[in-house]
C-alpha cells in the first residue's frame, strides 16, 4: 500500500481545464478498488473537501499555488505526511521532497507561441518547464501530440512519458427540447447560432473566426448568430478591437463564462461548434460538443485531429476562408450535419475518465516499482 499525494491546490483559485482534470481524477480514484491511500493537497482556504472516498484524506496546505517559493515550501510542508509519491497536475513538482514525482503536461503552447502569452506567464511556465521535466520521475502527457512536443522541444526520453487521454464529463449529453427552450429564454437566443467555447485569448484564434464570420455574412443570406462563450484570458484586447473594426455589432453575442448545467445545453442548441485554435494540448470543448450531438469544425493542428478523428471538419487556422467554407458546408448541408452528429456521438465513446484514472494509477505504480 502506497501513500499517494495529489496536488489540488490550484482548484481553489480557478475552475479551468487543469482544475477540472484534477477533480475528475480525484473523483474516479475514490471509486477504484485500490490498496493505496490518496492524500488530496488543498489550499487551507478552500472550504470544500475533495477527499470524498474512504481511501482519501485531505491535507490542508499553507503554500499558495503559483507562488514564487512554492516548490521548496510545499516540499517542506509535505514532509510530515510521509508520501511515497506526489502527482503534480499543474506540471511543477516540489523541490527536495522525499517522494517520487509524477507531473502532467497539458500543453507547451508557451514554447510554440510565446507571442500569445504575457511576459509573466512566459517567465512562470517557460522558466520552470525544463527543470520540471528533468526532475520528475514520470510525465503524463494528455495526448500523443503533447508527447511529441515534449520529445522534440524539451528532449524528454520517450520512455519517461505516458499518454493518458482526457474525456468529457458525464453531464455532456444532448439536451431535451425543454432544456433548450429554458436556456434560449434565459440567454435571449431566439434563432440558430454558431458556437465557440473557450478562453478568449490569441491562441484560440478568435480573430480568425471573426474574420471568417464576416465573410460568411457576405456569402450566406441571414446567417446564424455567432455566440462566443468564455472568460477573458490574457491579451484579449486585440480580439475585441477586431470585432469593432469588422463592425459585427449584434451579430456576435459575447456571453462570458457559461458553466454548470447551462453549458451542455448551449452546446446542444448550436448548429455547429467551431474551435479554430492555433494550438491545443488536448482540446476538451470539441469533445464536449460532440458528446452533446453538435457537429464540430476545428483546426488541423496539434492534438485536435487526434481528439476529433473523422467526426469533424478541419480548417487551416491562418486561412479564415477555410473556416468560412467549413461553416458553410455544415450550415447548408443537412445530411453532412447529421452525419457529423452521429460520428461525434460515436467518437466520444472512446474517451472516459474512468479509463484515464486507471491508466494514471498504473503510471503511479510503475513509478513506485522503478523506485524499489
Amino acid at each position: 500500500m502506497a501513500r499517494i499525494g495529489i496536488d489540488a491546490r490550484l482548484t481553489y483559485y480557478t475552475q479551468g481545464g487543469i482544475a477540472q482534470y484534477t477533480q475528475h481524477l480525484i473523483r474516479e480514484f475514490a471509486g477504484l478498488d485500490s490498496p493505496h491511500r490518496f492524500f488530496i493537497v488543498q489550499s487551507r482556504k478552500d472550504s470544500r473537501n475533495l477527499a470524498i472516498g474512504s481511501n482519501q484524506r485531505r491535507i490542508r496546505a499553507w503554500t499558495p499555488a503559483h507562488h514564487r517559493y512554492e516548490r521548496r515550501a510545499l516540499a517542506v510542508e509535505l514532509l510530515p505526511h510521509r508520501l511515497d509519491l506526489l502527482h503534480s497536475p499543474d506540471f511543477i513538482p516540489p523541490l527536495g521532497g522525499r517522494f517520487r514525482t509524477v507531473i502532467t503536461v497539458h500543453d507547451l503552447a508557451f514554447l510554440h507561441y510565446p507571442q500569445f502569452h504575457t511576459d509573466e506567464s512566459r517567465r512562470y511556465y517557460g522558466g520552470q518547464i525544463r527543470e520540471a521535466v528533468q526532475v520528475a520521475d514520470r510525465i503524463i502527457a494528455v495526448s500523443e501530440a503533447t508527447k511529441k512536443d515534449l520529445i522534440e522541444l524539451l528532449d524528454v526520453p520517450p520512455e519517461k512519458i505516458a499518454v493518458v487521454l482526457e474525456a468529457a464529463s458525464e453531464q455532456y449529453r444532448p439536451a431535451t427540447p425543454a432544456e433548450l427552450a429554458r436556456l434560449r429564454q434565459k440567454l435571449g437566443l431566439e434563432g440558430p447560432y454558431i458556437l465557440f467555447v473557450s478562453t478568449i485569448e490569441p491562441r484560440k484564434n478568435i480573430s480568425g473566426l471573426l474574420r471568417a464570420y464576416a465573410r460568411l455574412r457576405h456569402e450566406m443570406p441571414d446567417p446564424p448568430l455567432l455566440v462566443v462563450a468564455g472568460a477573458k484570458g490574457w491579451l484579449y484586447e486585440a480580439i475585441f478591437g477586431l470585432y469593432e473594426e469588422l463592425e459585427l455589432g449584434e451579430s456576435v453575442r459575447w456571453l462570458g463564462p457559461v458553466q454548470g448545467d447551462d453549458l451542455p445545453v448551449l452546446y446542444s442548441g448550436a448548429e455547429v461548434f467551431c474551435l479554430p485554435s492555433f494550438y491545443e494540448g488536448f482540446g476538451l470543448p470539441p469533445l464536449e460538443a460532440m458528446a452533446c450531438g453538435t457537429p464540430v469544425v476545428v483546426s488541423d493542428r496539434a492534438s485536435l485531429p487526434e481528439v476529433v478523428g473523422d467526426a469533424g471538419l478541419y480548417v487551416t487556422p491562418e486561412e479564415p476562408e477555410t473556416i468560412t467554407e467549413a461553416l458553410l458546408r455544415v450550415l447548408t448541408d443537412p445530411e453532412l450535419a447529421a452525419d457529423l452528429r452521429e460520428r461525434g456521438l460515436a467518437r466520444v465513446e472512446q474517451f472516459s475518465w474512468g479509463r484515464a484514472a486507471r491508466e494514471t494509477l498504473a503510471v503511479y505504480e510503475q513509478t513506485l516499482e522503478i523506485a524499489r
